[in-house]
């Protein structure tokens, strides 16, 4: 159940994307930055999602509803005036959190396809009760005027790159604080109730919590995500509530292996480079992405971490033979 990082490799991982900003503007290709940004995003949301879906076992069909929450929460107080990223992204993961927290209550308390259908509902909830809201741009959604500020900081979000560093930043606390919560007592709980929620309850352990904590945490960490994304955009949306974004986010941990550390974040960088990539060679890009997925899901059921894994386990035994 212990899940280790890449070591000295994470270092290096690092200092290699800091170093992406002036590479690509070097090269005349200063737009892949926002592109950049946007990945890095979304391997915060997965590996949110991660954290319930693959160590606890939780298939939540909703999770998009925290990003989105999270996003208005930006969007809202910007609309009010009111546009610090100290002040806005916290309360961005306070709104999620106290949402995941009443949801979690509510739907943890079913199992199987039940619990999928349930949050699934609140996020559908979540999403029509956006394009309700005409004082905040309904269906159309509500625009930012400008991107969050962070006084006392020598940098300016309105600048790309500078933005591109703060989330890299922000995913590497995520990321880390993640690896610590899955090793410790409470990451190991959340996965052994994975496995069988019955002998845990039977040797002492407190499933329902274990999970509703995970879940709470997992919130709160989509809500961070949602406000950097109605930053990077420049809008805030109802579609990002929609049930079409949860299963874009659960494609994503699929793909990069769910239950894995890197598994969110691995899948989420893939399934956006390739959608990347793919958009501009053909129009029928969402075909040729689904044969990718399809391929994937076949020869690798852990995932690409899984893959790299059982790659770097043959390598070993042929150094050793």
């Amino acid at each position: 159940m212990h899940h280790r990082a890449l070591g000295p490799w994470a270092w290096a991982l690092l200092v290699a994307l800091a170093a992406l900003p002036p590479l690509l503007q070097a090269l005349g290709l200063e737009f892949y930055t926002v592109v950049a940004t946007r990945v890095l995003i979304f391997t915060i949301a997965a590996a949110s999602l991660n954290l319930i879906l693959g160590f606890g076992g939780l298939v939540s069909f909703g999770h998009a509803a925290f990003v989105g929450l999270g996003a208005y929460t930006v969007g809202v107080l910007a609309d009010a005036g009111i546009g610090s990223a100290w002040i806005a992204w916290p309360a961005a993961m306070v709104v999620s959190g106290v949402a995941a927290a009443v949801i979690g209550a509510i739907s943890l308390r079913t199992r199987g396809v039940y619990f999928i259908m349930i949050t699934l509902a609140f996020a559908q909830m979540f999403h029509y009760l956006a394009v309700s809201l005409k004082a905040y741009g309904g269906d159309d959604g509500l625009p930012l005027a400008a991107r969050s500020t962070l006084s006392g900081l020598p940098l300016s979000l309105a600048d790309d790159a500078s933005f591109y560093w703060v989330a890299l930043a922000i995913f590497a606390l995520v990321f880390a604080g993640l690896r610590r919560l899955v090793n410790s007592p409470l990451g190991w709980l959340l996965q052994a109730a994975r496995e069988n929620e019955t002998r845990v309850a039977a040797t002492g352990g407190r499933v329902f919590a274990v999970q509703w904590t995970a879940f709470v945490v997992a919130g709160a960490i989509a809500g961070l995500a949602g406000a950097l994304l109605a930053n990077l955009n420049g809008l805030v949306s109802p579609h990002l509530m929609h049930w079409s974004q949860s299963g874009q986010l659960m494609v994503m941990v699929i793909l990069g292996g769910a239950g894995a550390l890197w598994g969110g974040p691995l899948g989420a960088a893939a399934f956006l480079l390739l959608e990347e990539l793919l958009s501009g060679v053909t129009i029928h890009w969402q075909f040729a992405l689904g044969a990718i997925l399809l391929v994937v899901v076949l020869f690798a059921p852990r995932g690409l971490t899984g893959l790299v894994g059982r790659r770097s386990g043959r390598s070993k035994e042929a150094v050793h033979a």
